[in-house]
């Protein structure tokens, strides 16, 4: 049990370390999903909450929650319409998303998160190990950056009903890609939904326009610090949403924001809470 533990812990990055607790300490997560160090790294991140609180008066939490709880709406509402009833995380890392809404909707649904191959296999044991797999929910390797093949979303979704509605979700990876790594992943999802009667993308965004003056620039580069990286704004304004996502295969975009959702209306009065967007994207 220790070696396995430190494998966990040598191969589990800080972000994913610290997101994992953070859905954790807001009531959102089951302390199975936790690894190894969760906390004292998500202790590390507080910090850095905090700091940025302070010098910016922008508040991550509010923002993260905004945009998980934004996006866990709009996936309810097509799960209660009957429309959608296969869902593919992409990228889930150690999000509690999947365990949550099998939780509320048990065999309706079909729940898959992907992650590369050792997050899967991580998320995979834990929820094995803590008893939070049910049928109907599971978790595959899955790269976003490959088009086809074995590991990739078409290969994937060839598995599916193709005569019920599928719902993929993107939640914090287009900040991670370039523009044309994004406009990439952006095709290959609305290439994948168009097999389905109903095909929906939802995912976090953020515009340019909301991420100007010093303040923001220091959030910015406190945030590239942590997850040691660069982080993209795909967007300058919604219209620019729009215009690519159409340009990638989709039919229908709407980039709503927190106010206008019930479920964050009230995080959206907290600054941070109000900088995110919910993209919602149909085929």
């Amino acid at each position: 049990m220790a070696l396995r533990a430190r494998a966990e812990s040598e191969n589990v990055s800080p972000t994913a370390y610290a997101t994992g607790y953070f859905w954790y300490r807001h009531g959102l997560s089951h302390q199975g999903l936790l690894i190894p160090e969760a906390e004292k790294h998500e202790r590390r991140f507080r910090g850095l909450i905090r700091i940025i609180r302070v010098l910016t008066g922008v508040s991550l939490d509010a923002l993260m929650l905004a945009r998980h709880k934004g996006i866990d709406a709009l996936l309810a509402r097509d799960i209660e319409s009957g429309k959608v009833t296969q869902v593919i995380e992409l990228a889930a890392g150690l999000s509690p998303r999947g365990w949550r809404f099998k939780q509320r909707y048990g065999a309706k649904i079909t729940y898959i998160e992907t992650d590369l191959p050792h997050m899967a296999q991580l998320k995979q044991q834990r929820l094995a190990d803590s008893g939070l797999l049910t049928p109907g929910h599971r978790v595959e390797a899955v790269n976003v950056l490959v088009d086809s093949g074995a590991g990739s979303l078409f290969e994937l979704t060839r598995g599916l009903d193709h005569k019920a509605g599928v719902a993929v979700i993107t939640e914090g990876l287009l900040s991670y890609l370039d523009p044309d790594a994004a406009k990439a992943v952006w095709h290959r999802i609305a290439v994948a939904l168009r097999e389905f009667p109903t095909g929906v993308y939802l995912s976090d965004a953020y515009l340019r326009q909301d991420r100007y003056g010093f303040a923001m620039r220091l959030f910015r580069g406190a945030i590239q610090r942590f997850v040691q990286g660069r982080m993209h704004v795909h967007f300058q304004a919604p219209d620019d949403a729009t215009r690519l996502l159409h340009a990638a295969g989709f039919r229908q975009v709407t980039l709503h924001e927190t106010a206008h959702i019930a479920e964050t209306r009230e995080l959206s009065q907290t600054p941070g809470g109000d900088r995110v967007r919910v993209l919602e994207a149909r085929t």
